[in-house]
């Protein structure tokens, strides 16, 4: 109820602005930079005709191979229609294959295929101009400590079993 929830003349409206002190502002600026970040991915990708959900299967196929699409679903925040959608669309272009998993006729694992591989390498020789760009003005050592800061933020050392 409003009634019950305490006025404060002084508490700042959240925005994504810089300099907003708002709990909020973190995540909202995070949010920002996220959607700057996958536009600018999103535009090496378009030519070699993916998506950037189409790269997250891929880099998860690279990283644990063969991988089941409930887990795909799980790693890339997907559902199980999603998924199943990207997949579809990862074997029609021929990077990726359904195979049967041993022991589990129901289950089929994802495996990148060679073609795959080499649009994965493509991919990353094309962004690296544009990600060169996207933080271009952080200025020199910005974006290490940048990547340091968000791994720290994203994967907390309490995390680490």
């Amino acid at each position: 109820m409003a009634a019950d929830v305490p006025h404060h003349t002084t508490a700042s409206r959240a925005t994504d602005r810089p300099g907003d002190p708002s709990p909020f502002a973190l995540g909202l600026l995070l949010r920002r930079a996220h959607w700057r970040a996958a536009a600018v991915m999103g535009e090496a990708l378009r030519p070699l005709g993916i998506e950037l959900r189409h790269f997250a299967v891929l880099i998860e196929l690279v990283n644990h191979g063969p991988t089941v699409q409930r887990d795909l679903a799980a790693a890339t925040g997907s559902d199980k229609a999603g998924i199943m959608r990207i997949v579809d669309d990862l074997e029609r272009k021929g990077l990726a294959v359904r195979k049967a998993v041993p022991g589990d006729r129901r289950v089929r694992a994802v495996e990148i295929t060679p073609q795959g591989l080499e649009l994965f390498d493509a991919a990353h020789v094309a962004a690296e101009p544009l990600a060169e760009r996207l933080v271009a003005e952080l200025g020199h050592g910005g974006p290490e400590r940048l990547t340091d800061l968000l791994t720290r933020l994203a994967h907390p050392a309490d995390d680490e079993a």
